[in-house]
Order: C-alpha cells, then sequence, then structure tokens
C-alpha cells in the first residue's frame, strides 16, 4: 500500500535493521495486549533520537501516517495500527543506547526503548530504582506517554512526578528534535514544556529519551492480606492505616474475590493463602516499606504492621475482619496474576476508572447491584489501586454468549459504564490506560468542547503531521 521508493527511502535512513516489511516480522507489532491487530505497511525501528529525527520528517513531507509505538503492553489499541494497511508503525524498541546513571543527584538519563525492568536491573547495585510498580513490563518511553501510574503511586506518584526531562521528536516536516533534557529537580524559567508529552499518548511528539528520578530501593517491607469488614469500612482502613503508618504505607490495593479466585485458577503455583481455601469477596493487599537496612534495636517491619493491625481489630467501629501478615513475594505474586487470571475467564471488557478515594467502594456496589439488571450474565473481576482511586473494573463475557458477535454490544456495555463512573459519581474514564481508538469516542464526548480546542490548537502547533491512532 506504500510506494516502493518510499520503502528505499527510510531503508537508506535506517539501514536494513530498522526497516521491517515481511508480514512474519510485523505480526507482534500489528497486534496489541488486548485483542486489537491491524495491518502496517511497514515499522520503523529508528535506533536514535537522529533516526526517529529522520524517519519522522520523512513520512510527515510525504503525507505517511506513523504510529508511535512503545512496548505495545496497552489496553487501549492506541499503539496498533488500523486494518488499512496505509499506516507505519515507529517502534520505540531499538532506543536503547543511552543509559546514564547520576549517583549524586539521583536520575538517570535513558533512551525510550528501555524496558521497566531493564532499566531496574541496571540499577540494582547503585541502591536505588525507578519506583513505578506495573503488572506489565512496558518500555520507558510509553510510560511516559501514557503517565502511568501502578500499585506504589499511593507513597512514589506517577511517572509525571518522577519525570525531570526529555528529548522529543515533533511530527513536523524539519522532524524537529526538542531538548528538555535538564535534570534540575528546581527550574522555575518559564513554561515546563516537557509537561505537554508527558501523559498525551504521543499526540505533541515522540519521545526518544528521558531523564528519570530515582529512589532509595526499599530494604525492608511487610506485606499482609486484609480483609475489610465491609465494603463500607474500606475508606476508613485506608485513612485509619495512613494515620498509623505514615510513609511507609507504600501500597494498599484492593482485589475482589473474583478476581482472586480467577488467578488461582488459572495459576497452578499460586498459594492459596484462604483459611479452608476460602477466598473473601474483596481483599487489600498492604504493604508497608523501608530504604534503611535493619538497624540495632529496630523494631522489624513485621512488628509494626501486626502492631497496627491488632489496634484495628479493636476499635469500636471494626473495619477489619481479619489479616493474614505474609511473604511480600508470596503476596505481591497473587496480585500480579490477577490480570492473567481474568483474562483466561472468557472474553474481557476492560475498564480503567478513577474516582476519589471514598467513592471507589460506592460505585464497586452500585455497579453489582445493577449490572444483573442492566447487562446479565457478566461477571465483575475487580482489582485495582484503592489507595489513590484507580479501579481496574474488568468484565467478563462467557465466550459462547451470542451477544458478543453483535458488534454494538461492547460499546453499549462501555457506554453505560462510562455514563455511571462519569456522569453519577463523578470519577474519570481512563485513570492510566489514556485515549487510543477504543477510548476516542468518550475523550470526545467528556471533555469540553473549549478543551479539545486547545487541544487540538497545540497539536497543530507542535505535530501538525501527526496522524496516529488517537486525535486530539
Amino acid at each position: 500500500m506504500i510506494e516502493a521508493r518510499h520503502i528505499e527511502a527510510l531503508k537508506s535512513l535506517l539501514g536494513e535493521k530498522g526497516l521491517l516489511t515481511e508480514a512474519a516480522d510485523l505480526t507482534a507489532y500489528e497486534t496489541g495486549a488486548r485483542y486489537d491487530r491491524g495491518k502496517a505497511a511497514f515499522v520503523a525501528r529508528p535506533s536514535s533520537t537522529k533516526e526517529v529525527s529522520a524517519a519522522v520528517a520523512y513520512c510527515v513531507g510525504n503525507d505517511i501516517a506513523l504510529v508511535p509505538q512503545s512496548g505495545n503492553t496497552g489496553l487501549v489499541s492506541g499503539s496498533t495500527p488500523d486494518d488499512s494497511g496505509r499506516q507505519g508503525v515507529l517502534s520505540l524498541d531499538r532506543l536503547t543506547g543511552i543509559c546514564e546513571l547520576d549517583r549524586v543527584n539521583r536520575t538517570v538519563k535513558v533512551g525510550a526503548g528501555l524496558r521497566l525492568s531493564d532499566l531496574n536491573g541496571k540499577l540494582q547495585e547503585s541502591g536505588l530504582f525507578f519506583p513505578i510498580d506495573l503488572g506489565a513490563d512496558p518500555l520507558l518511553g510509553g510510560m511516559i506517554a501514557t503517565n502511568t501510574g501502578g500499585s506504589r503511586f499511593l507513597r512514589y506518584g506517577d511517572v509525571r512526578r518522577n519525570t525531570l526531562g526529555l528529548t522529543v521528536v515533533l511530527a513536523d516536516e524539519a522532524g524537529t528534535v526538542l531538548d528538555l533534557s535538564s535534570s534540575l529537580r528546581k527550574n522555575n524559567t518559564g513554561v515546563d514544556w516537557k509537561q505537554l508529552f508527558i501523559g498525551t499518548s504521543g499526540a505533541f511528539g515522540v519521545i526518544t529519551e528521558c531523564v528519570l528520578n530515582l529512589e532509595p530501593a526499599p530494604r525492608q517491607t511487610a506485606t499482609a492480606l486484609l480483609v475489610p469488614s465491609s465494603g463500607e469500612q474500606v475508606p476508613t482502613l485506608l485513612v485509619a492505616m495512613e494515620e498509623a503508618l505514615g510513609s511507609y504505607l507504600s501500597a494498599f490495593e484492593g482485589m475482589s474475590g473474583n478476581a482472586i479466585r480467577a488467578a488461582l485458577d488459572h495459576v497452578p503455583s499460586l498459594r492459596n493463602p484462604f483459611q479452608g481455601g476460602i477466598v473473601p469477596e474483596f481483599v487489600i493487599l498492604a504493604e508497608i516499606s523501608r530504604s534503611n537496612p535493619p538497624r540495632d534495636g529496630e523494631q522489624p517491619l513485621d512488628g509494626v504492621l501486626e502492631e497496627v493491625l491488632a489496634a484495628l481489630w479493636e476499635r469500636e467501629d471494626a473495619p477489619l475482619a481479619d489479616a493474614l501478615v505474609g511473604p511480600p513475594h508470596e503476596i505481591w505474586s497473587l496480585r500480579h496474576a490477577l490480570s492473567e487470571g481474568v483474562k483466561h475467564m472468557g472474553r474481557l471488557i476492560a475498564f480503567d476508572l478513577s474516582f476519589r478515594r471514598g467513592d471507589i467502594m460506592r460505585f464497586l456496589a452500585h455497579m453489582r447491584a445493577e449490572m444483573p439488571e442492566s447487562f446479565p450474565g457478566i461477571t465483575i473481576c475487580d482489582f485495582g489501586h484503592i489507595g489513590d482511586g484507580g479501579v481496574h473494573f474488568n468484565l467478563v463475557v462467557d465466550k459462547n454468549d451470542l451477544r458478543l458477535a453483535d458488534a454494538g454490544f461492547e460499546m453499549a456495555l462501555r457506554e453505560w459504564v462510562f455514563a455511571v463512573g462519569v456522569e453519577e459519581f463523578g470519577g474519570s474514564f481512563s485513570a492510566e490506560h489514556a485515549i487510543g481508538r477504543k477510548n476516542q469516542a468518550f475523550y470526545d464526548k467528556y471533555t469540553p468542547a473549549e478543551i479539545r480546542l486547545l487541544a487540538s490548537g497545540l497539536k497543530a502547533i507542535t505535530s501538525p503531521g501527526a496522524l496516529g491512532a488517537m486525535t486530539f
């Protein structure tokens, strides 16, 4: 679908390894993490900012659409091409040549194609880490473009909070390179331009390098599975633990019984930690941590956590029904298996929502009551970051359900869930999964016209040739 002369020109810019055109090589880049699949005209794999600039400039100058793609772990069809065969994929996966640690400044400059796990592996000897904990293993560029948060947002914040500088290529005819790669934590000299490229899914430019804040890696951790006395008591439990533990509290994750059972069924190596094997209807994973090594006379964190939980048991309002302090690796293995477990139950229709912290359990209770009436036969398997207001609201439909053959069924379900979440509970339809084709209609619906006009104006200035999977 793309003229041969363009393919040859891109090969000359990127080299043989830098451009893929064979069908077998394209498949991994055409197939998303959650059912979506398109058809790519080619995959451009530049290995430097200079090569990204050259490829983008050529494609913009010749009206060739590019879809920026990072680790392709997103769930909203934001990183794959459509099925026209006329879009190229611009992959970041070869942008791994830079990794410059500044131990004193607690920063690292890296290429946007480095994986999260690889970065933390490289940092292990330094005693530092990039404090974003995710179930997936994405590339750093995509994490910044979608402003991911993860399970330890409660303590460390999101990617935006931990990004100090960027290098960005604009989608204009020059492939303009913006050097915003400052390592300064304080720099109030005008507009903080890097913020324009964080959380905007590549609509304003392609991130090629980044300067990240690092944190001391935890040296001590303690974890527990908490069973609240009721859903209504979860906010009380959260506030009580924050008051008692302060900055020690690093995670407060909610897990529904349906999601836990799915994980236990799908991953035989997981141990069922609950008494008699009976999984409660809702469980909290709580973690506390210290970055210093154990000191003589210092109370171990397991003891600190057990003391706090004992005090909660004795409260008159009784927010806690049961608790199990256990090995961190074992407890986190259960949490990280939820997504895969749920996916294997049937056809998964996933939502990434956020609310004020006090509204999450009210929303979940409302949906459990209303779902059987509005959409019978659907299983709710929710889990998420209760400590920061995020919830992965996963709906599972039996693979043999005839409604799946109706193209309008999923859209009707999405419209209903978003109407309840946004209009009735004041939430966000995308907590950290960004926009993409699956959420574009809801961005258009729920974003005020004046904000959409401002965003489109900024895009016209920064990247007038951008023709990716998402449009502002």
